[in-house]
């Protein structure tokens, strides 16, 4: 029987790799903390990867850990996605139960692992295939976090350089955003696969820039360690010379030692590495051989019953052709009645020697019996399996066909990426195969409509676009006209993702060729109005919601009604009645919640977050952050309307002064890899920031990024009217208040600015910043911009407490202003108003109403660490003869900075801080390094003794 087949161990000492063993097992204590994520073990092909993670499994099972394993095969390229993961979830079914893993997830999430294992039962219905992915992705996180709950758990996954696309994926996903102690992936790739263009590549280089993430690399084995190898295996020491040689021509490759020594004791080396390796399978019986040769056409690994039908053996004839594989370690046994190769090499070796005719008919062979019985193949794999096998056995009709079907089949797992290389296998295929469209129910326009879905939902912007420009090269608007503006609003989709302009163009277009009432127009309405009101064109898009919204209630649809509110929201937000902004949202989150859409819900989400922040109500605005980000954990939205939450919540920090905090929350965004869009949206927060703490190298990157040095063009008021605010900031920085006023006019001179009050009045505060400080110089074009300024003023409503203080500071009645600002807590605020109210009582001779305005602010801005601020401040009270403001140590140190040095007296690590306050090492770091400047210190020490004699800690 099968169990009786035990192959020998080629090498039963474990040599040479100490170093990078100690180097796991430190990885795998640091993931116990919670201070690492991943290990990307790399190395050449036989160098023994898998040997070493064996023993690092070993090792960690013994110590009480859960070792999951999933491997990636060459099949995953060509459809088969999830390859590992769903290997080690089939794992976890086998030694838990479905209903225990189940049990782990939110309640119904064990729907979207259906996606991957059948045994959890039928996949969540999901109208928003944009979103299943992302959800899936939450699921699997979630899942590790739970299991690492009651025991620490090692996800090892092999051989990811043929990891399919939403693998990779799924491994960058969790490698950025596993926070949870106890968990540790472990992936090994060949280092000599990677060609310049590999996939793989990419990932790995943002893999090493990720905190929590180690590269390791296997070095091939000295000659000492390739002795110890041979003792091994021989059973006694090699002679000097055996020794040379073996090194010599294996040069240290610890697989070829082994074929070496597999051919006696001449240790002969064959003139290639494929007829070294091929040694052992040419020393097997004939009948052995012609197996092998079978079981590598199917892949590296074959199912026993599948095996069998393909060479049409017995199951005893099999075992008794097998035996000789195994005893010789050719082949091993997996799981489930399964065989493997021993290594990936010695199966592609095999493969190769395959002659070209002999290569389809074993295809062939497979196909037909998968097409036969479809159990013959681990569920969920039998579609791909027939799409690799029917193509290699050049059966164009049946390769099409199944094609299309696992393309469709990967839809329903929400692998995108790899549905579009089996559409196009499918176009390639379109003219060899007579009735095509007859065979899959589809014309070949469908496939490329198809295609450009997978690549809107997958993100693959480039590849989307050519499949839409060759979808309407085939399509006449007269005679389809609602194809052909489906396909114009998924343009112009990829073209915001994009950053391109002429996105209103593009769905004016789509609107014409659906004049009549229905759902075709509607769905053009809806993205056509939004995009009006971002643009500012609020009449226009008013008008178009009202006839969306009849068009919603004819339809009986609640999701596009509930679209629709959203975009006459935002028009209320612009025109700055935020009490209209939040009730509009309002009711489009209830019918979100109704319709149970996440997309929805997270969306009236964040846009109330901005409306709150608008209004003052920044306590309420973190509040709905936090709901807001759970929402989108718990229906899969991270990466669409969480990262734009998490922004939203960085936005609230940043304008109350937790600029640390609002750091700290943007990074944890960009790990998720935004969309551009709402990258660019980060950036602006996070340069609002860096202008106002004066690092100039970070500023200047960011406005580079943005393309804000070069005034990329843009259709959005708020992206115009934020990047001019920067633009002019990042001038003013370096003291060229000339060329802000030259941007200023730039600006002015546009055909309509914001109209969006906070926005409007902001920039307006600026220019009266920018003119002030260049009348010096330019007192004409300061002039100019001054009287336009009071033009656009005119149009603007001061509604709401923080477009209040804008006006004022705007009308110059800056000791108002700092009160306004003070009263929402808006410290940065508060204090550039009490520094140009300073500045106007120093210039009318009250140098001690300066001096006092100025005390005030100091400490605000140290706070703060606002540098250029504090310059100012500390300037103008030298000039006044106010001197430097005296406040207590306490004063300069903020709370948190307090409860850091209360730890730090304790002698606490920085990781102990940490863990005790619930932030990351970094930001401990950084608040340390802020307490011993303020202190005047030098060490830990030093700080410590300094909070004691000064009583700092009493309280």
């Amino acid at each position: 029987m099968l169990d009786d087949m035990l192959g020998r161990s080629v090498s039963p000492v474990f040599v040479g790799r100490a170093p990078e063993l100690a180097t796991l097992t430190e990885a795998f204590e640091e993931a116990r903390k919670g201070d690492a994520t991943a290990v990307l073990l790399g190395g050449e092909a036989g160098v023994g990867k898998t040997r070493l993670v064996q023993r690092f499994a070993d090792q960690s099972r013994q110590v009480g850990a859960r070792v999951l394993f999933g491997g990636c095969v060459e099949l995953s390229t060509e459809g088969l996605a999830y390859a590992p993961f769903t290997a080690a979830l089939r794992q976890l079914v086998r030694e838990q139960g479905t209903a225990q893993i189940a049990a782990l997830l939110p309640e119904g999430a064990g729907r979207d692992l259906a996606r991957l294992l059948p045994e959890f039962g039928e996949p969540s219905g999901d109208g928003e295939t944009e979103t299943g992915r992302a959800r899936l992705f939450e699921q699997f996180l979630t899942l590790l976090e739970r299991l690492a709950d009651s025991r620490p758990t090692i996800l090892i996954i092999e051989d990811i350089h043929w990891a399919d696309r939403s693998s990779r994926d799924l491994i960058a996903f969790l490698s950025r955003n596993l926070r949870a102690p106890q968990v540790l992936i472990v992936m090994t790739y060949r280092s000599d696969d990677l060609h310049r263009q590999h996939p793989l590549r990419p990932v790995l280089a943002e893999l090493g820039r990720v905190n929590g993430v180690l590269r390791l690399d296997l070095p091939r084995l000295s000659r000492d360690e390739v002795a110890q190898q041979m003792a091994g295996i021989l059973g006694s020491t090699p002679d000097y010379a055996k020794v040379e040689k073996v090194y010599e021509r294996s040069e240290g490759i610890p697989l070829f030692v082994e074929a070496m020594l597999d051919g006696g004791e001449d240790c002969s080396f064959p003139e290639s590495m494929t007829d070294l390796i091929l040694g052992s399978v040419e020393r097997l019986p004939e009948e052995t051989q012609r197996v092998l040769r079978i079981a590598a056409a199917g892949g590296i690994r074959v199912g026993h019953s599948l095996l069998a039908a393909v060479s049409s053996l017995s199951d005893l004839e099999l075992e008794a052709a097998l035996r000789p594989a195994i005893a010789g370690n050719v082949l091993q046994i997996a799981d489930n009645r399964a065989y493997v190769f021993r290594h990936a090499l010695i199966r592609e070796a095999v493969h190769d020697e395959l002659l070209p005719g002999e290569h389809q008919r074993l295809h062939a062979r497979f196909a037909e019996e998968i097409s036969l019985d479809r159990k013959l193949v681990p569920p969920g794999r039998a579609a791909v399996e027939l799409a690799h096998h029917w193509y290699g056995a050049r059966n164009d009709k049946a390769a099409l066909v199944a094609a299309w079907e696992a393309a469709q089949k990967s839809f329903r797992a929400f692998a995108y990426t790899e549905a579009i290389p089996l559409l196009e296998r499918v176009l390639m295929l379109w003219d060899r195969v007579s009735g095509a469209e007859e065979l899959i129910d589809a014309d070949h326009t469908a496939v490329l409509e198809r295609a450009s879905e997978a690549a809107r939902a997958g993100g693959d912007v480039d590849r989307g676009v050519k499949f839409i420009k060759a979808a309407l090269s085939e399509l006449d608007e007269n005679r389809d006209p609602g194809r052909v503006a489906k396909l114009m609003v998924r343009w112009a989709s990829f073209k915001i993702s994009k950053g391109k302009m002429g996105v209103v163009e593009d769905l004016r277009d789509a609107l014409r060729l659906v004049p009549a009432p229905g759902q075709e127009r509607a769905d053009v309405v809806t993205p056509l109005s939004q995009d009006l009101m971002l643009r500012g064109e609020v009449a226009e898009g008013t008008q178009l919601i009202e006839e969306g919204l009849r068009l919603a209630g004819e339809l009986g649809d609640r999701c596009l009604e509930g679209d629709l509110l959203l975009n006459l929201a935002l028009g209320h937000s612009i025109d700055g009645d935020y009490e209209a902004t939040l009730a509009t949202n309002m009711r489009a989150l209830e019918l979100g919640k109704l319709e149970n859409s996440g997309r929805l819900i997270t969306r009236a989400i964040g846009n109330n977050i901005d409306a709150l922040t608008d209004m003052g109500r920044w306590e309420e605005a973190l509040a709905l952050a936090d709901e807001g980000w759970r929402a989108a954990k718990k229906y899969g939205r991270l990466r669409a309307s969480g990262l734009f939450i998490l922004n939203n919540k960085a936005e609230v920090l940043e304008a109350i002064g937790r600029w640390d905090e609002a750091i700290e929350i943007l990074d944890v965004a960009a790990s998720y890899g935004p969309v551009l869009r709402t990258r660019h949206h980060m950036l602006r927060t996070r340069a609002d920031i860096a202008l106002a703490r004066g690092e100039f190298d970070l500023v200047e990157g960011i406005l580079s990024e943005l393309g804000v040095l070069k005034e990329r063009p843009e259709d959005y008021l708020q992206d115009i009217t934020n990047s001019t605010r920067l633009h002019i900031g990042w001038h003013l920085l370096k003291g060229e208040p000339d060329s802000a006023l030259a941007v200023a006019e730039r600006y002015m001179g546009r055909p309509s600015q914001s109209s969006k009050a906070m926005l409007g009045w902001r920039l307006l505060a600026l220019l009266r910043t920018v003119c002030d400080a260049a009348d010096a110089v330019e007192p004409d074009r300061a002039r100019a911009v001054r009287e336009h300024a009071v033009a656009v003023a005119a149009g603007l409503q001061a509604k709401g407490p923080v477009a209040e203080a804008y006006r004022l500071s705007y009308s110059g009645d800056f000791d108002a202003a700092a009160a306004a600002w003070e009263r929402i807590n808006r410290p940065h605020n508060q204090a550039k108003a009490l520094m140009r109210a300073a500045s106007v009582a120093a210039r009318s001779g009250d140098r001690e109403g300066a001096g006092g305005r100025l005390r005030t602010a100091l400490p605000l801005a140290r706070a703060l660490r606002a540098t250029p601020l504090i310059e100012e401040i500390e300037t103008l009270s030298r000039r006044v003869g106010a001197g430097s403001p005296q406040e207590t140590t306490s004063e300069l140190l903020t709370p948190r900075e307090l409860e850091v040095l209360r730890l730090v007296a304790l002698g606490r690590s920085n990781r102990d801080i940490a863990a005790e306050l619930f932030i990351s090492v970094k930001t401990v770091s950084v608040h340390v390094s802020n307490i011993l400047s303020k202190l005047g210190v030098t060490s830990r020490g030093e700080a410590a003794a300094a909070a004691h004699r000064r009583s700092l800690l009493d309280a």
